[in-house]
């Protein structure tokens, strides 16, 4: 079964209608993409909507790489700890097994 919802959404004073799974999200991201394009516009003032979008796009693919790589560097350092833990806890155990 299909639980995909329409839902319009304005972004960048024109209407979109979009099928969507979860309507709070979709429209929290269309929401997001209409603050990013205004803010660019703002940056540039007199250019046309289309350098407009590719900044904003471009704006918007940095925060999510730098997201990326935070998380990236966060499951290095879990995994990292969770080794040493696990160093830890196997040597605990088997100075324990002998007296």
């Amino acid at each position: 079964m299909d639980d995909k919802k329409k839902l319009k959404v304005k972004i960048f004073d024109k209407e979109y209608s979009l099928l969507v799974e979860n309507e709070e999200i979709a429209a929290e991201l269309a929401k997001y993409v209409n603050e990013v394009m205004e803010e660019t516009q703002n940056e540039l003032r007199g250019q046309p909507t289309e350098t407009i979008s590719i900044i904003a796009s471009l704006n918007i693919a940095y925060d999510l790489f730098v997201e990326k790589n935070k998380f990236r560097e966060f499951s290095i350092q879990a995994t990292d700890k969770i080794k040493k833990i696990k160093l830890l806890l196997n040597n605990s155990s088997s100075s324990s097994d002998h007296p």
